[in-house]
């Protein structure tokens, strides 16, 4: 006898444990896994069934049902509220990419201005390029240098044809004050005569 009522109290303790085994691991996954689907497996799970007219149907309790629906509305609303944040940061993620747009090209034109104006010089109070403004300031140094070398040149020439002119006038003065020569001497010599002619015609008186 004692054999066997230590049997029945070991099955029994091991039948106990095995019930106790399977409640910690079914609340382990309604603790673990608070999904919809986890809830409905674990709502199915603690259902009963029965059988009739051949066909299988589910029996759950209401309670549970309508704990279920609670949750699966909660999570709705949850979900809602959530896309509504998600909206709302959307919205204001895209006025703050326009806004940073905006400014974007803002800066671009203004960094674009200051590059050509960079590049770029005031001439007469007009903007031209580096470029140009060079290429303009060689040209006025070449007209400059063409108008300098012209300078040169009919300066030399006419010095040269002064040169030449003061040689022609001293050569002219020269003639000239041989002519006056000549003629003074040609003066003197017929006053010499007309001074020699007069002194005879006073003699033969």
């Amino acid at each position: 006898m004692k054999p066997m009522k230590n049997f029945i109290m070991f099955l029994g303790c091991a039948v106990l444990c095995f019930k106790l085994v399977n409640a910690q691991e079914g609340q382990q996954a309604t603790s673990d896994d608070t999904s919809i689907k986890g809830q409905f497996e674990t709502l199915v799970r603690k259902s009963t069934n029965y059988r009739q007219a051949g066909k299988r149907y589910e029996v759950v309790r209401l309670l549970e049902l309508e704990a279920f629906q609670k949750n699966i509305l909660d999570t709705i609303n949850a979900a809602n509220s959530n896309i509504g944040e998600l909206q709302t940061t959307i919205a204001d993620n895209e006025a703050t990419l326009s806004s940073l747009n905006t400014k974007l090209d803002d800066t671009t034109k203004k960094l674009t201005e200051l590059t050509a104006e960079k590049d770029s010089m005031s001439f007469f109070g007009a903007m031209v390029s580096k470029g140009t403004y060079k290429l303009i300031v060689w040209c006025v140094i070449f007209g400059l240098l063409v108008f300098l070398i012209l300078f040169i040149y009919k300066f030399k020439n006419s010095n040269s044809l002064t040169q030449h002119a003061k040689l022609a006038l001293a050569d002219v003065e020269g003639e000239f004050e041989e002519h006056r020569r000549r003629a003074l001497e040609r003066e003197q010599k017929i006053s010499r005569k007309l001074q020699d002619e007069i002194n005879k015609n006073k003699k033969g008186a």
